[in-house]
């Protein structure tokens, strides 16, 4: 099944029905894990209400993405060195993207996210649980949230960036990277964890608005990368790009 082309009759017509499916569980997920989510947030404060939240975020996305037929498998949580905290920058091709990546990540995290997405009903609570707001468009609203990723450092927690900025709608294995992630990990000297999403793509093609395929997905970590004494935030930004654009290229089968 894996192996049929997106636009053939079959994934024409069977895409946008599981889509439909998959929209229905994740609402009825979502307002499962509602009321503990409320209770978490009303007795708790940072950083222990955003590793409560990552708990019962796991906990939804262990039973949403096998419901939907992307069932999650992850390496290299061992990366992560206990007591450490790191800024962690994932590859970004589908809207799935942040709900795969952020719960597997050990410990507590926040993502940045685009401040839209917090005005969703509901969905905008969980969303403001687990991530820095950033209007793109205002500048203010970068620097806030380039200070506010400092102080989320600063508690012990991760910080999990998609350097690319926006969804990879590229045959490309990765965009261009920004600066923030490296220049974040540079000031506050923490070193970056790449992490390298597959098959999200396969799931929701970027050239599809209402479409949902099953396929397994994989999450894996790489190896720290701490910044070299003299180094620029360039250098270290197409080193880490490099090092990401290799492993993804090879393909995740090849690891397996």
């Amino acid at each position: 099944m894996n192996r049929r082309n997106h636009s053939s009759p079959f994934w024409s017509i069977f895409g946008p029905i599981w889509a439909v499916w998959v929209v229905i569980i994740f609402v009825a997920t979502m307002l499962v894990v509602l009321i503990p989510f409320l209770l978490f947030s009303y007795f708790r404060r940072d950083p222990a209400k955003t590793r409560a939240f990552v708990f019962l975020s796991r906990i939804w996305m262990g039973i949403f993405l096998p419901l939907a037929g992307t069932p999650l498998r992850v390496r290299g949580r061992e990366k992560f060195a206990p007591g450490q905290t790191y800024v962690v920058c994932c590859n970004h091709n589908a809207l799935l993207d942040v709900p795969v990546s952020y719960p597997p990540i050990p410990g507590g995290n926040k993502t940045i996210a685009k401040i839209e997405m917090a005005k969703i009903p509901i969905f905008g609570m969980f969303y403001r649980a687990g991530s820095v707001l950033v209007d793109r468009n205002n500048e203010t609203s970068r620097r806030e949230s380039f200070t506010r990723m400092k102080e989320v450092l600063d508690m012990g927690l991760h910080m999990c960036i998609y350097p690319e900025g926006t969804r990879n709608k590229s045959a490309e294995p990765l965009k261009s990277f920004h600066d923030g992630a490296f220049r974040l990990a540079m000031n506050t000297g923490h070193a970056i964890i790449p992490g390298i999403i597959f098959n999200s793509r396969k799931v929701m093609p970027p050239n599809k608005t209402f479409y949902f395929r099953p396929h397994r997905l994989h999450l894996h970590f790489l190896d720290p990368i701490a910044p070299m004494p003299g180094e620029s935030v360039e250098s270290f930004k197409k080193r880490v790009f490099s090092i990401m654009w290799e492993y993804y290229a090879a393909g995740p089968y090849a690891r397996h």
